[in-house]
């Protein structure tokens, strides 16, 4: 039975689709490959939302829930978290571990592509990975979401520790804090689907998205006037 949870996904691909365009644009005014790695991954952020958003609206559909799995459990905050490697480790590196969970991408998306569906365990406007036949295959989700929390989580955790001492930085310990607890509820709420609790992950991925929005407003905010002795928060390079 469908509830008002379940068409929060709707608003969230809006979101997500808005906020990848903002990113881009950045791109293409600054440059810079962890921009396109962004705002790929807000695409991708906004795909898996909008599968969601699809099975609540239209009903269950296994193109759709091969399309989520991929887009949300196997991608999720990959394309993020790689764009995070880009801006903080040597261009080298960076480029080897994109290709590494590239492939780490590829071998789970045809392995999500070939796995029989158990049509018993289909709810008609809910998604769940139980309903695939290998239960195996979800073993590949983990190592990704392990990637993502130490690249996204921990890179916007050890950018605001880096931030916070200095007053002309400040706004950037502001933002990258808002980004790591973005980051890291749809996680949470990714984790509370493999016990069955779909609508966590609805919730968790809206105020994911909208604290992962405002963290990089406060990192790329311009300038403002503040009394003596408060933070003065700066333009972002």
């Amino acid at each position: 039975m469908r509830s008002a949870v379940h068409f929060i996904p709707i608003l969230t691909t809006f979101l997500a689709v808005v906020f990848a365009t903002v990113v881009y644009r950045r791109y293409r005014e600054r440059g810079g490959t962890h921009l396109l790695w962004w705002s790929g991954g807000l695409v991708v952020y906004a795909v898996g939302t909008f599968t969601e958003a699809f099975v609540t609206v239209f009903g269950w559909n296994e193109a759709i829930f091969r399309a989520w799995y991929i887009s949300g459990a196997l991608l999720g905050g990959a394309p993020l978290a790689q764009g995070t490697v880009y801006l903080l480790l040597q261009r080298r590196t960076a480029h080897r571990l994109a290709v590494a969970l590239l492939a780490t991408v590829t071998l789970g998306a045809v392995l999500v592509l070939l796995v029989p569906i158990r049509p018993e365990l289909v709810e008609p406007h809910r998604l769940t990975g139980r309903v695939m036949a290998w239960p195996w295959v979800r073993a590949v989700s983990p190592f990704i979401n392990l990637y993502a929390l130490i690249f996204l989580v921990g890179g916007a955790a050890l950018s605001a520790v880096r931030f916070r001492r200095r007053s002309d930085t400040y706004h950037r310990f502001v933002g990258n804090s808002l980004i790591a607890v973005g980051a890291l509820l749809p996680g949470i709420g990714g984790s509370a689907t493999r016990f069955g609790y779909t609508e966590v992950l609805y919730v968790t991925e809206l105020i994911g998205l909208i604290l992962i929005w405002f963290g990089y407003r406060w990192n790329v905010g311009q300038p403002v006037n503040v009394p003596s002795g408060s933070p003065v928060v700066s333009s972002a390079p």
